[in-house]
This record gives structure tokens, C-alpha cells and sequence, in this order.
């Protein structure tokens, strides 16, 4: 068995152990492995209750990585994210204190309740894999990605995304509420006296590591990509720019992301290609939240998604 097949077979046993404390979310899940396979960011959309700090809790103990959370807050302070300087009154001299940003896997949680100040110091993690403190900037751990969550329902007290930082994002995952029977299963679960702060009572195991992710991320960078398929990414980024529904389209980066994970997809998959439809499977992640709707087609009830579709269905598909 060579190291890419290796790296593949740990990382599907990946998505087994997270399903032993979170149920129903095989998507979400293998779109955050999709991230670390392309060491992109993930934004996940839920309403409060579905698992969205255990799914990354869960994740990163079945992939040996370490994982912190932070609670956004509008009083949050960049060195409350990236660490300060701390004097020590025994050696006259200040030393650096590692904020919660040095870790692998930061879910940065209801991300859009924090001022623009502290959303800038985020966007230098995520942009740079460093943050600058006093002027000095420092490195953080490999691989660094950042989960952060969003409540769908909630404005209130909240900071909108700037466009910029939505970019930033490789995917947004939706997460939706269970459906009944995964909701028994969850109550049973509990009932049987499941404890999702007690991720070692619930049985899930390291089953891959930093070696299979990195074996992973240079088995997709060998994936082969047709030129039909790469005009098929931009045809269908284009197509959004010229939107009636749309006053934002999918900038080149957007293309390049929705290019990154479907490459990342087919080799989860076991091939060594990119097919249309690997593409069209991660259009809605890669793009919903790189489009902005005009004011009338919200008034409509028009969503992201919707549009996409409609692009989706309108590109030709190449054969």
C-alpha cells in the first residue's frame, strides 16, 4: 500500500470515529477534512445546539490535533486572540504569552459579534499563518485553520463579515437541525449516559495524524485537472458576475478555492482526476458566501444557494 492510499484509508476512519459523538453531520465533516487537505478555513452556519464546538472537538482528537475555542464577544481584544507581551518583575523583561490562536484547529465561535479591530488581527492568522504582537510576527503551528461559526437567525449585537474576510474562508459549511431519527439517536445516546465534555468515554481514537494530512495534501496536489474542467470552474465563477441576482459574483480567488477543494474531493473519492461533477458537488460550499444578493432578490426570499443552482443549471457541462 503506497503512502497516498494510506493517507486516504486514515482519513475516511477519520469521519467514523467523529460519528461516534456527532450525529448526522457526515457533511460538515468531510468538508473540514477537505480544509485541512487544502489549508483553508471553514465557516459553518448553524443555529446554537447542533454540535457545531463538539464536531471540532471530536475531529481534532481523531486526528491527534490540538484544538481551542474562543467565544466572540464586541469587548474581545486582538491580544485576547493572538497573546501579549507580560512583564516579569523577576527578570525586569517581558515575555510573550501564546494567545488561544496557537493551536491547530480555533474555532472561533459567533465570529461576527466582534469589532472590526479584533476581526483584522483573525485575518492576519488566516491570511499569513502568523500573528504580529509589537511588531514582531510569530509563526503559528502546522496545519492552522480556523473554524469559525456564525448564528444564522441572530443579528442582534452583531459586526457583519466584511467581503474581504468572507473570502478568506475556502468553504461555508450549513449546518442543519437532525432529522428525527438522528435526533433518537442522539437522545439515546445521552440516555445511555454519553458525556460529549468525555471524548475518550465516547470511544473516539486518534486514527490519522499531521503524517496523513500532509501525505494527503501532496497526493491532491497530483490530481489531474482536464482544461475542459478548468474552464467548467470559470465559466461557472464568471456566470455569477452577471447575475440579475447578484450585486457581488466570485472573485478569481473564489474560482481558485472551489478548484482547490474539488481536487481535494476526487482524491478523497480514490481518483486521480477532477470530474464536472466533483465540481458541481462543491460549488454551493466554496461560493454561497462569496456572492453578494442585490437588495430585491433578498426582499424575495432569494438565497445564495438558490442562485448558485441557477448558474449551476445554466453553464454548459463539458463532456
Amino acid at each position: 500500500m503506497d503512502e497516498s492510499e494510506a493517507a486516504r484509508i486514515a482519513l475516511a476512519a477519520v469521519r467514523g470515529e467523529v460519528g461516534k459523538a456527532v450525529v448526522g453531520q457526515d457533511g460538515a465533516v468531510t468538508g473540514l477534512i477537505l480544509a485541512l487537505l487544502c489549508q483553508g478555513h471553514v465557516l459553518l452556519e448553524g443555529v446554537p445546539g447542533v454540535a457545531k464546538t463538539l464536531l471540532v472537538r471530536s475531529l481534532a482528537a481523531a486526528l491527534s490535533l490540538t484544538s481551542k475555542r474562543v467565544q466572540f464577544t464586541p469587548d474581545l481584544m486582538p491580544g485576547d486572540i493572538t497573546g501579549s507581551l507580560v512583564y516579569d518583575a523577576r527578570t525586569a523583561e517581558f515575555s510573550f504569552r501564546e494567545g488561544p490562536v496557537f493551536t491547530n484547529l480555533l474555532l472561533a465561535d459567533e465570529v461576527n459579534r466582534t469589532p472590526a479591530k479584533t476581526q483584522a488581527a483573525l485575518l492576519e492568522a488566516m491570511e499569513e499563518r502568523q500573528v504580529s504582537v509589537d511588531g514582531t510576527p510569530r509563526p503559528l503551528p502546522a496545519p492552522f485553520v480556523v473554524v469559525a461559526t456564525q448564528n444564522p437567525v441572530e443579528y442582534e449585537g452583531t459586526y457583519p463579515l466584511p467581503e474581504a474576510q468572507l473570502d478568506r474562508f475556502l468553504l461555508k459549511l450549513t449546518l442543519p437541525l437532525p432529522s428525527r431519527e438522528d435526533e433518537v439517536s442522539v437522545l439515546a445516546r445521552h440516555a445511555a449516559g454519553f458525556d460529549p465534555r468525555d471524548l475518550r468515554g465516547a470511544g473516539i481514537r486518534p486514527v490519522a495524524g499531521v503524517e496523513a494530512l500532509a501525505a494527503g495534501r501532496r497526493a491532491v496536489r497530483q490530481v489531474q485537472v482536464a482544461p475542459e474542467v478548468l474552464g467548467y470552474v470559470v465559466d461557472l465563477c464568471r456566470a455569477t458576475r452577471t447575475s440579475p441576482s447578484l450585486r457581488l459574483g466570485v472573485s478569481p480567488r473564489g474560482a481558485t478555492a472551489l478548484l482547490a477543494s474539488a481536487r481535494a474531493w476526487a482524491w478523497l473519492s480514490g481518483r486521480g482526476y477532477v470530474t464536472p461533477d466533483d465540481v458541481k458537488a462543491l460549488a454551493r460550499p466554496a461560493l454561497r458566501h462569496r456572492v453578494g444578493l442585490r437588495p430585491e432578490a433578498e426582499l424575495e426570499g432569494v438565497t445564495a444557494d438558490a442562485v448558485l443552482d441557477t448558474v449551476l443549471g445554466s453553464v454548459p457541462v463539458p463532456r
